[in-house]
């Protein structure tokens, strides 16, 4: 069974930073080195939003409200997606979930983390 498993989110003060990691358990090498992975936010009320995505080549896109500060990236030895947030605004503030994606040869299936709550406030 296939689990993506997120830590660390936390209140953080405006203007801090915070590193998100994603794991893929279950989830074998090969399977993994062909998802694309992206991190949602949900903030209360409001609907979940892209923030960063990372394609299975390693090209990245970004939310436009937080371009310049926050960076997606992969670790394929340790099966695990970071989401480095930096120069944290408490509009920032939400339940961030990791996604993967699989893709071919394999069969279009998807995965979502449990989400990990991140507060910005002083």
């Amino acid at each position: 069974q296939v689990q993506l498993v997120e830590s660390g989110g936390g209140l953080v003060q405006p203007g801090g930073s915070v590193r998100l990691s994603c794991a893929a358990r279950g989830l074998i090498s090969s399977v993994y080195n062909t998802c694309n992975w992206t991190w949602y936010r949900q903030a209360p009320g409001e609907q979940r939003d892209l923030v960063a995505t990372i394609s299975r080549g390693g090209s990245t896109d970004y939310a436009d409200s937080v371009k310049g500060r926050f960076t997606i990236f992969r670790d394929n030895a340790k099966k695990t997606v970071f989401l480095q947030m930096n120069s944290l605004k408490p509009e920032d503030t939400a339940v961030y979930y990791c996604h993967a994606a699989q893709t071919p040869p394999y069969s279009p299936r998807d995965y979502w983390g449990q989400g990990t709550q991140v507060t910005v406030s002083s």
